[in-house]
């Protein structure tokens, strides 16, 4: 009998020749069988993303080169006397050499990339009263007039294995009887998650808000004029000449580019601080039609947020939490498959919703194996790697897998579901604890869509998890198809936060989490 672990791969089912007459006599011949579920992808490694992981550190040796070069120096210098070093250098020479030195050393530092640094983050917290159990959330379903039986049933068995607890939060405004969900809804219920997660960053860091020059706002599905970023920035009065980004459309995995892009934004603008807001707007995800491929987001998005501030300063290092490492992006929006997984769309009675794909795992395990092969060179322990490369010389016929737990403490999963941290789990060989954070957030949160991962973070916090030096890894992946990987190094033994949604009667830096109201 086949293991669970063969029935997620597609594989080679017979092979032979051609044979007869015609033009394709004595051609080799092959023929696939597909199964549904995630692939067992770190048994079938696709030399090519290992390649993209080697050429990243090879276009960046040149930063190596420069260090070395004043560590030879210093080496030569530290070995002469002074008496030495008077005899054999005069004056003029001694100028000359320390101004080439110190030459040497700006240009480097000016031409190398700083650091970029996450000064802190806040999570949001939604009010008691949008809290949704899963009962309730049945109750809501059937009152609201939107849904035949069928879905009621096919959504109450969605959640029943859907990983999600009893606590996550939903906008009212999704179960008013005949209620029409309009720019006004979305708009309120955006202004409450992004101002109450920048409110506690900006209590939190004591960060000055003309101190901002980047900011970028990320929403998959609502995108209104003026833009969510326009809103942020006329909530706090922003600066005129703010660099200001809103993306839209690009699902879960929206957070991580926007903190690509702030990275980017901030080697053109060095010495400034970027504020990073992640949100999803669920009143305009939600679908109140009888199609089940578009009520699988009704159950699992919920309401959350994040922002974070980033910095390149170097002096704020001390004050920061931890340090980008490595972020990389992966887009498997040239498969049609791929690009038509994950997709907005109208039913036959006009309804929009969000349509999954019933093979989604199937269809995203190739991005994530090229994401992590991608990424294995950058953060894997050398003797991994040559374990690696050792049995791919050899040709045996499975290559080494590499332990990626020897290369991060934490894992930080987007909370998409049950089924898909569980396939993930498998995959990667990841111990329960590794999974404690994304099986933790989506049964107390749910899927907050890109903030999920912050959440995730904020729970190790919570529970003092992060030590100094410990690397997290935070992977997200969504519509496009996306998957996008960032790893994060702890400065510092992280402190209980004083703002956190794990953290009972965490309060927040303003006033403004007030419940979602909606007129009819």
């Amino acid at each position: 009998m086949a293991t669970e672990q063969e029935l997620l791969s597609t594989e080679i089912v017979n092979r032979g020749v051609v044979g007869g007459s015609g033009p394709d006599a004595g051609s080799l011949s092959f023929s696939v069988r597909v199964r549904r579920g995630m692939p067992d992808f770190l048994n079938s490694v696709n030399l090519k993303y290992v390649k993209l992981g080697y050429t990243y550190l090879i276009n960046h040796g040149y930063l190596l080169i420069t260090p070395l070069v004043v560590l030879i120096f210093a080496a030569e210098i530290g070995k002469l006397t002074w008496e030495e070093f008077q005899s054999r250098y005069d004056v003029t020479q001694a100028i000359s050499f320390i101004g080439l030195m110190a030459i040497i050393i700006y240009v480097y530092l000016d031409l190398t990339p700083r650091s970029t640094y996450l000064v802190d983050f806040a999570c949001y917290l939604p009010p008691d009263d949008l809290k949704v159990s899963k009962d309730k959330f049945i109750q809501l379903a059937k009152s609201s007039g939107n849904f035949n039986d069928s879905s009621i049933d096919f959504q109450q068995r969605v959640l029943k294995n859907s990983g999600i607890g009893e606590e996550t939060y939903l906008p009212k405004s999704v179960f008013i009887p005949g209620h029409k969900i309009t720019l006004k809804d979305g708009r309120e219920e955006a202004a409450l998650l992004m101002f109450g997660a920048v409110d506690d960053l900006l209590a939190t860091t004591g960060i000055r808000t003309k101190d901002i020059k980047i900011l970028i706002v990320n929403c998959g599905i609502l995108n209104t004029t003026p833009s969510l970023s326009a809103m942020v920035i006329n909530h706090y009065k922003l600066r005129h000449d703010i660099q200001s980004f809103n993306l839209g459309g690009m699902g879960c995995a929206a957070g991580v580019i926007a903190i690509d892009l702030a990275k980017d934004l901030l080697n053109a603008h060095p010495g400034s601080y970027a504020l990073v807001v992640s949100t999803e707007s669920v009143s305009f995800t939600w679908y109140m039609g009888n199609e089940k491929d578009m009520l699988l987001p009704n159950c699992f998005f919920r309401m959350g947020a994040a922002a974070m501030l980033l910095s390149n300063r170097r002096l704020d290092r001390w004050r920061s939490k931890y340090e980008l490492k490595q972020l990389v992006r992966t887009h498997k929006g040239m498969d049609d498959r791929s690009f038509k997984c994950i997709h907005r769309k109208e039913d036959a009675e006009r309804k929009e919703g969000l349509a999954v794909d019933k093979d989604l795992i199937e269809v995203g395990g190739p991005a994530f194996k090229a994401n992590i092969t991608t990424l294995g060179p950058l953060v894997l322990p050398f003797s991994e790697q040559l374990l690696f490369f050792k049995t791919l010389l050899t040709k045996k016929t499975k290559p080494y897998i590499p332990n990626y737990k020897l290369a991060f403490e934490h894992v930080c999963i987007l909370a998409a579901g049950k089924k898909v941290l569980d396939e993930l789990q498998t995959n990667l060989n990841l111990t329960d604890e590794y999974m404690e954070p994304s099986r933790m957030t989506l049964s107390r949160f749910g899927n907050t869509s890109s903030s999920s991962v912050w959440y995730e973070l904020a729970y190790l916090e919570a529970n003092n998890r992060i030590k100094e030096g410990d690397r997290i890894w935070q992977v997200a992946f969504g519509s496009g198809f996306k998957c996008n990987s960032v790893v994060w190094k702890a400065l510092k033994s992280i402190k209980k936060p004083r703002y956190s949604p794990w953290i009972e009667n965490s309060t927040t830096g303003k006033t403004s989490n007030q419940p979602t109201t909606t007129e009819d």
